[in-house]
């Protein structure tokens, strides 16, 4: 099958601000194996590592089958990306033909083995690793659409979810994708876990992966559903890593769902969009237990 591969090479003073409204735009297409080829910072000694090189270019990258209706997609991605300009990010969209055997899998070549925290590993399927006595191992194969786990909006999630979660708690994941954060709560004890996203490639890929890491399945469920579409059910602790805009939607329909002396971690906000998310916070009679901040990004743990 052919694909559509595209490139959104951009220019801006705010390289977390163009990466996160490009992502959204992407992601809004349903735009597969989305690549973003920004600088990350060195994080803290121990705690992540750098997965990919310095681009020569910041872009963002994306495909989407070569079919009928694919110019269509590519009208809208033009036309909403000319909308960022008011952000001061200038944009440059390239688009080629590819065969799926040419990328599908090359993103592997840069994802390697990751401690996330003192006890909580990443390991790509295809590394080898021999853990420590105390480490949970994480196995992962995100597939070609989802992230690995190690930008910091996912790894500020994870470390929260290993600070607030009591072993038997309830867990919610709004945005599954891979379904890493669901791992992460299994090994550190969740035994009631719902994880939710609305592609259904997501949650196909969240199945292989729990799987993988022999995650009772008797201990969890899967959907293609929104939140406000999900049961009422309470949670012990609930995570969201998704983008500002996206929380700042679901907050009254989150704030339904925290068990009383329940938590909700938020991540994926980047700082610009934070006054937006405390606003909704408020709105929703919710406040801010724990907060914590790595390069452009923000993370709350929230209460009632």
């Amino acid at each position: 099958m052919k694909f559509k591969k595209i490139t959104a090479a951009f220019e801006t003073k705010n390289i977390p601000l163009a990466e996160e409204l490009i992502c959204d735009i992407f992601f809004s297409f349903n735009l597969k194996g989305v690549v973003c080829n920004v600088p990350l910072e060195e994080p803290d000694e121990g705690f992540g590592t750098h997965t990919l090189p310095l681009p020569n270019q910041n872009s963002i990258v994306g495909y989407f089958p070569d079919i009928d209706s694919s110019d269509i997609i590519l009208e809208k991605i033009y036309a909403r990306s000319k909308g960022l300009i008011q952000f001061g990010i200038h944009l440059t969209i390239e688009v080629k033909i590819v065969d799926e055997k040419d990328w599908a899998d090359a993103w592997k070549a840069y994802f390697n083995v990751t401690r996330i925290t003192d006890r909580i590993v990443i390991k790509p399927d295809w590394k080898n690793y021999d853990p420590a006595p105390n480490d949970i191992v994480i196995h992962l194969d995100p597939g070609m659409a989802f992230g690995t786990g190690t930008h910091p909006t996912t790894a500020m999630c994870i470390r929260m979810i290993e600070k607030f979660l009591v072993p038997g708690s309830g867990f919610l994941d709004v945005g599954t994708g891979s379904g890493i954060l669901m791992i992460a709560a299994a090994g550190l004890g969740a035994k009631r876990m719902t994880g939710i996203d609305t592609d259904e490639v997501a949650v196909g890929i969240s199945k292989k992966n729990l799987d993988k890491n022999k995650v009772n399945p008797l201990l969890y469920s899967l959907a293609c559903t929104t939140l406000d579409q999900t049961p009422q059910k309470t949670y012990d602790l609930i995570a969201a890593n998704i983008i500002a805009q996206v929380i700042v939607d679901i907050m009254p329909a989150l704030e339904k769902r925290i068990a009383p002396g329940g938590i909700a971690i938020l991540s994926g906000i980047i700082q610009e969009r934070k006054p937006d998310v405390l606003a909704a916070l408020e709105a929703s009679n919710l406040h801010i237990h724990h907060e914590t901040n790595e390069e452009e990004w923000v993370a709350f743990a929230v209460r009632r």
